[in-house]
Protein backbone atom coordinates (compact mmCIF):
# COMPACT_ATOMS: atom_id res chain seq x y z
CA UNK A 1 0.00 0.00 0.00
CA UNK A 2 1.33 3.42 -0.91
CA UNK A 3 1.98 5.87 1.91
CA UNK A 4 2.46 9.62 2.21
CA UNK A 5 1.03 10.19 -1.26
CA UNK A 6 1.12 13.79 -2.45
CA UNK A 7 -1.23 14.77 -5.27
CA UNK A 8 -0.64 17.89 -7.33
CA UNK A 9 -3.39 19.28 -9.54
CA UNK A 10 -1.93 22.06 -11.62
CA UNK A 11 -0.08 23.38 -14.61
CA UNK A 12 2.75 22.04 -16.73
CA UNK A 13 4.45 24.56 -19.01
CA UNK A 14 7.52 24.97 -21.11
CA UNK A 15 9.50 27.94 -19.79
CA UNK A 16 11.24 30.12 -22.36
CA UNK A 17 13.84 32.00 -20.34
CA UNK A 18 15.65 35.15 -21.45
CA UNK A 19 18.41 36.60 -19.30
CA UNK A 20 19.10 40.33 -19.44
CA UNK A 21 21.02 42.91 -17.46
CA UNK A 22 17.80 44.78 -16.69
CA UNK A 23 14.14 44.74 -17.71
CA UNK A 24 13.24 46.94 -20.71
CA UNK A 25 11.04 49.97 -20.29
CA UNK A 26 7.81 50.11 -22.35
CA UNK A 27 8.72 50.50 -26.03
CA UNK A 28 12.39 49.78 -25.39
CA UNK A 29 14.50 46.93 -26.80
CA UNK A 30 17.21 45.45 -24.60
CA UNK A 31 19.86 43.14 -26.02
CA UNK A 32 19.81 39.97 -23.94
CA UNK A 33 22.51 37.65 -22.69
CA UNK A 34 21.13 34.14 -23.19
CA UNK A 35 18.03 32.14 -24.05
CA UNK A 36 17.12 28.72 -22.66
CA UNK A 37 14.14 26.34 -22.58
CA UNK A 38 13.17 24.47 -19.42
CA UNK A 39 10.22 22.33 -18.32
CA UNK A 40 8.16 24.21 -15.76
CA UNK A 41 4.68 25.21 -14.62
CA UNK A 42 3.80 25.79 -10.97
CA UNK A 43 2.00 22.47 -10.64
CA UNK A 44 4.70 20.40 -12.31
CA UNK A 45 7.41 22.29 -10.40
CA UNK A 46 5.78 21.54 -7.06
CA UNK A 47 5.29 17.91 -8.00
CA UNK A 48 8.94 17.56 -8.93
CA UNK A 49 10.09 19.45 -5.85
CA UNK A 50 8.16 17.02 -3.66
CA UNK A 51 9.51 14.01 -5.54
CA UNK A 52 13.10 15.21 -5.12
CA UNK A 53 12.44 15.42 -1.38
CA UNK A 54 11.54 11.73 -1.41
CA UNK A 55 7.77 12.11 -1.57
CA UNK A 56 5.54 9.71 -3.46
CA UNK A 57 3.92 12.12 -5.91
CA UNK A 58 1.19 11.95 -8.54
CA UNK A 59 0.60 14.83 -10.94
CA UNK A 60 -2.79 15.67 -12.43
CA UNK A 61 -3.34 18.06 -15.34
CA UNK A 62 -3.28 18.40 -19.11
CA UNK A 63 -0.62 19.01 -21.74
CA UNK A 64 -0.84 19.33 -25.50
CA UNK A 65 -0.33 16.39 -27.79
CA UNK A 66 2.83 18.06 -29.07
CA UNK A 67 6.59 18.04 -28.64
CA UNK A 68 6.44 20.27 -25.56
CA UNK A 69 3.83 18.03 -23.95
CA UNK A 70 5.97 14.94 -24.41
CA UNK A 71 9.00 16.79 -23.05
CA UNK A 72 7.06 17.88 -19.95
CA UNK A 73 5.86 14.37 -19.18
CA UNK A 74 9.29 12.86 -19.70
CA UNK A 75 10.88 15.37 -17.33
CA UNK A 76 8.38 14.47 -14.60
CA UNK A 77 8.80 10.73 -15.14
CA UNK A 78 12.59 10.99 -14.95
CA UNK A 79 12.25 12.63 -11.55
CA UNK A 80 9.95 9.98 -10.12
CA UNK A 81 6.57 11.69 -10.55
CA UNK A 82 3.59 9.50 -11.50
CA UNK A 83 1.96 11.06 -14.60
CA UNK A 84 -0.47 8.26 -15.48
CA UNK A 85 -3.46 10.57 -14.96
CA UNK A 86 -2.16 13.42 -17.12
CA UNK A 87 -4.22 13.90 -20.28
CA UNK A 88 -2.57 14.79 -23.58
CA UNK A 89 -5.08 16.78 -25.59
CA UNK A 90 -5.25 17.81 -29.24
CA UNK A 91 -7.58 20.70 -28.41
CA UNK A 92 -4.78 23.07 -27.38
CA UNK A 93 -0.98 23.30 -27.38
CA UNK A 94 0.93 22.83 -24.15
CA UNK A 95 1.19 25.76 -21.77
CA UNK A 96 4.05 28.17 -22.34
CA UNK A 97 5.68 30.70 -20.05
CA UNK A 98 8.01 33.53 -21.04
CA UNK A 99 10.36 34.39 -18.19
CA UNK A 100 12.63 37.42 -18.09
CA UNK A 101 15.48 37.22 -15.57
CA UNK A 102 17.34 40.40 -14.66
CA UNK A 103 20.94 40.63 -13.51
CA UNK A 104 19.92 40.83 -9.84
CA UNK A 105 18.04 37.51 -10.05
CA UNK A 106 14.55 39.01 -10.08
CA UNK A 107 12.11 37.74 -12.69
CA UNK A 108 9.04 38.81 -14.67
CA UNK A 109 6.71 36.20 -16.14
CA UNK A 110 4.08 36.07 -18.92
CA UNK A 111 1.90 32.97 -19.05
CA UNK A 112 -0.05 31.40 -21.95
CA UNK A 113 -2.02 28.57 -20.29
CA UNK A 114 -2.73 26.45 -23.37
CA UNK A 115 -3.87 22.97 -22.31
CA UNK A 116 -3.83 24.00 -18.65
CA UNK A 117 -6.97 26.04 -19.31
CA UNK A 118 -8.76 22.81 -20.25
CA UNK A 119 -8.36 21.29 -16.77
CA UNK A 120 -12.09 21.43 -16.05
CA UNK A 121 -14.74 19.93 -13.77
CA UNK A 122 -15.12 16.87 -16.01
CA UNK A 123 -11.40 16.15 -15.69
CA UNK A 124 -11.61 16.54 -11.90
CA UNK A 125 -14.46 14.01 -11.83
CA UNK A 126 -12.37 11.57 -13.84
CA UNK A 127 -9.45 11.70 -11.38
CA UNK A 128 -11.29 12.46 -8.14
CA UNK A 129 -10.74 9.05 -6.59
CA UNK A 130 -6.98 9.42 -6.99
CA UNK A 131 -6.99 12.91 -5.53
CA UNK A 132 -9.07 11.86 -2.53
CA UNK A 133 -6.71 8.96 -1.82
CA UNK A 134 -3.80 11.36 -1.30
CA UNK A 135 -2.56 12.51 2.08
CA UNK A 136 -1.89 16.05 0.83
CA UNK A 137 -3.12 17.95 -2.23
CA UNK A 138 -1.17 20.88 -3.68
CA UNK A 139 -3.11 23.46 -5.72
CA UNK A 140 -2.18 26.67 -7.57
CA UNK A 141 -3.93 29.19 -9.84
CA UNK A 142 -2.42 28.39 -13.24
CA UNK A 143 -5.44 26.18 -13.89
CA UNK A 144 -9.00 27.63 -13.95
CA UNK A 145 -10.24 29.05 -10.67
CA UNK A 146 -13.66 27.47 -11.14
CA UNK A 147 -11.99 24.06 -11.37
CA UNK A 148 -10.16 24.66 -8.09
CA UNK A 149 -13.44 25.73 -6.50
CA UNK A 150 -15.21 22.64 -7.83
CA UNK A 151 -12.54 20.32 -6.45
CA UNK A 152 -12.61 21.98 -3.02
CA UNK A 153 -16.39 21.50 -2.92
CA UNK A 154 -16.04 17.81 -3.86
CA UNK A 155 -13.38 16.90 -1.30
CA UNK A 156 -14.28 15.35 2.06
CA UNK A 157 -14.33 17.83 4.94
CA UNK A 158 -11.10 16.79 6.65
CA UNK A 159 -8.81 14.80 4.38
CA UNK A 160 -6.72 15.22 2.30
CA UNK A 161 -4.90 18.21 3.72
CA UNK A 162 -5.06 21.03 1.14
CA UNK A 163 -2.19 23.46 0.51
CA UNK A 164 -3.14 26.32 -1.83
CA UNK A 165 -0.56 28.51 -3.53
CA UNK A 166 -2.61 31.55 -4.69
CA UNK A 167 -0.42 32.40 -7.68
CA UNK A 168 -0.92 34.10 -10.01
CA UNK A 169 -3.17 36.23 -7.80
CA UNK A 170 -6.89 36.09 -8.50
CA UNK A 171 -10.06 37.04 -6.63
CA UNK A 172 -10.50 34.27 -4.08
CA UNK A 173 -13.68 35.58 -2.43
CA UNK A 174 -15.81 32.97 -4.24
CA UNK A 175 -13.67 29.98 -3.23
CA UNK A 176 -14.75 27.65 -0.40
CA UNK A 177 -11.74 28.71 1.65
CA UNK A 178 -12.89 26.82 4.72
CA UNK A 179 -11.63 23.72 2.86
CA UNK A 180 -8.11 25.19 2.54
CA UNK A 181 -5.85 24.04 5.36
CA UNK A 182 -2.80 26.14 4.43
CA UNK A 183 -2.52 29.06 2.00
CA UNK A 184 1.00 30.09 0.99
CA UNK A 185 1.13 33.53 -0.69
CA UNK A 186 4.36 35.45 -1.00
CA UNK A 187 4.49 38.94 0.50
CA UNK A 188 3.30 40.69 -2.66
CA UNK A 189 0.51 38.18 -3.24
CA UNK A 190 -0.67 38.50 0.34
CA UNK A 191 -1.01 42.25 -0.07
CA UNK A 192 -2.74 41.87 -3.44
CA UNK A 193 -5.25 39.40 -1.99
CA UNK A 194 -6.13 41.54 1.03
CA UNK A 195 -5.20 45.19 0.18
CA UNK A 196 -3.26 45.17 3.45
CA UNK A 197 0.50 45.82 3.76
CA UNK A 198 0.97 44.48 7.29
CA UNK A 199 1.61 40.73 7.18
CA UNK A 200 -0.25 39.82 10.35
CA UNK A 201 -3.29 41.97 9.57
CA UNK A 202 -3.39 40.69 5.99
CA UNK A 203 -3.15 37.08 7.13
CA UNK A 204 -6.03 37.55 9.56
CA UNK A 205 -8.18 38.77 6.67
CA UNK A 206 -7.60 35.40 5.01
CA UNK A 207 -8.30 33.59 8.28
CA UNK A 208 -11.57 35.50 8.49
CA UNK A 209 -12.47 34.09 5.06
CA UNK A 210 -12.12 30.56 6.41
CA UNK A 211 -8.51 29.55 5.73
CA UNK A 212 -7.06 27.60 8.66
CA UNK A 213 -3.41 28.70 8.41
CA UNK A 214 -1.41 31.26 6.45
CA UNK A 215 2.25 30.85 5.56
CA UNK A 216 3.66 34.00 3.98
CA UNK A 217 6.82 33.50 1.92
CA UNK A 218 9.01 36.60 2.08
CA UNK A 219 12.18 35.78 0.13
CA UNK A 220 15.38 36.75 1.88
CA UNK A 221 13.33 37.74 4.94
CA UNK A 222 12.23 34.15 5.48
CA UNK A 223 8.60 33.26 6.09
CA UNK A 224 5.77 33.75 8.56
CA UNK A 225 3.24 31.35 10.06
CA UNK A 226 -0.05 32.88 11.14
CA UNK A 227 -3.13 31.24 12.59
CA UNK A 228 -5.70 32.31 15.17
CA UNK A 229 -3.27 31.87 18.04
CA UNK A 230 0.19 32.39 16.58
CA UNK A 231 2.38 34.75 14.59
CA UNK A 232 5.83 33.29 14.06
CA UNK A 233 8.77 34.32 11.91
CA UNK A 234 11.18 31.76 10.41
CA UNK A 235 14.58 33.00 9.28
CA UNK A 236 15.81 32.51 5.73
CA UNK A 237 18.97 30.71 4.67
CA UNK A 238 21.51 33.21 3.27
CA UNK A 239 22.47 32.43 -0.33
CA UNK A 240 23.62 34.31 -3.42
CA UNK A 241 20.54 34.31 -5.68
CA UNK A 242 20.91 33.73 -9.41
CA UNK A 243 17.28 33.17 -10.47
CA UNK A 244 14.26 33.23 -8.14
CA UNK A 245 12.05 31.26 -10.56
CA UNK A 246 10.42 28.27 -8.80
CA UNK A 247 11.72 29.17 -5.33
CA UNK A 248 8.14 29.29 -4.09
CA UNK A 249 7.41 25.96 -5.78
CA UNK A 250 10.41 24.38 -4.05
CA UNK A 251 9.02 25.75 -0.78
CA UNK A 252 5.55 24.29 -1.31
CA UNK A 253 6.68 20.88 -2.53
CA UNK A 254 9.08 20.50 0.38
CA UNK A 255 6.50 21.74 2.88
CA UNK A 256 4.10 19.04 1.68
CA UNK A 257 6.65 16.23 2.01
CA UNK A 258 7.74 17.32 5.48
CA UNK A 259 4.13 17.43 6.68
CA UNK A 260 3.32 14.09 5.02
CA UNK A 261 6.23 12.55 6.91
CA UNK A 262 4.72 13.71 10.18
CA UNK A 263 6.94 16.70 10.91
CA UNK A 264 5.44 19.62 12.82
CA UNK A 265 4.38 22.69 10.88
CA UNK A 266 7.33 24.56 12.38
CA UNK A 267 9.83 21.92 11.26
CA UNK A 268 8.22 21.73 7.84
CA UNK A 269 8.59 25.48 7.31
CA UNK A 270 12.30 25.31 8.14
CA UNK A 271 12.74 22.57 5.54
CA UNK A 272 10.71 24.58 3.03
CA UNK A 273 12.75 27.74 3.66
CA UNK A 274 15.95 25.77 3.00
CA UNK A 275 14.62 24.34 -0.27
CA UNK A 276 13.34 27.72 -1.45
CA UNK A 277 16.70 29.34 -0.76
CA UNK A 278 18.63 26.64 -2.62
CA UNK A 279 16.33 26.96 -5.65
CA UNK A 280 17.44 30.56 -6.13
CA UNK A 281 21.06 29.54 -6.60
CA UNK A 282 20.53 27.84 -9.98
CA UNK A 283 18.96 28.89 -13.26
CA UNK A 284 15.66 27.60 -14.58
CA UNK A 285 12.56 26.27 -12.84
CA UNK A 286 12.80 22.50 -12.55
CA UNK A 287 16.62 22.39 -12.96
CA UNK A 288 16.89 24.58 -9.85
CA UNK A 289 14.85 22.33 -7.54
CA UNK A 290 17.14 20.91 -4.84
CA UNK A 291 17.61 17.29 -3.84
CA UNK A 292 16.89 15.84 -0.40
CA UNK A 293 20.61 15.55 0.36
CA UNK A 294 21.19 19.22 -0.50
CA UNK A 295 18.40 20.35 1.79
CA UNK A 296 19.68 18.15 4.62
CA UNK A 297 23.15 19.61 4.19
CA UNK A 298 22.05 23.24 4.47
CA UNK A 299 19.82 22.39 7.45
CA UNK A 300 22.66 20.64 9.26
CA UNK A 301 24.90 23.65 8.76
CA UNK A 302 22.23 25.70 10.59
CA UNK A 303 22.19 23.09 13.37
CA UNK A 304 18.71 21.82 12.48
CA UNK A 305 18.18 18.10 12.95
CA UNK A 306 17.22 16.14 9.85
Amino acid sequence: MKKNIIAVLGSANIDLVIEMSRFPNPGETVTTKTFARYPGGKGANQAMAAARMGGEVSFYGKVGKDFFGSELLQSLRENGVNVEAVEQTQESPSGTTSIWVAGNGENAIAYAPGANALVDEAYVDSVLSGLMAAKIILLQFETPLKTISYLLHRLPQRNPLVILDPAPVQDISGLPLARVDIITPNRGELTALTSEEDVEKAAHKLLDLGVKRVICKDGENGSYLIDRNNFRHFASFPVDPVDTTAAGDAFNGTLAVALAEGRSIEEAIKWANAAGALATTRKGAQPSLPSLSEVKEILSKRGIET
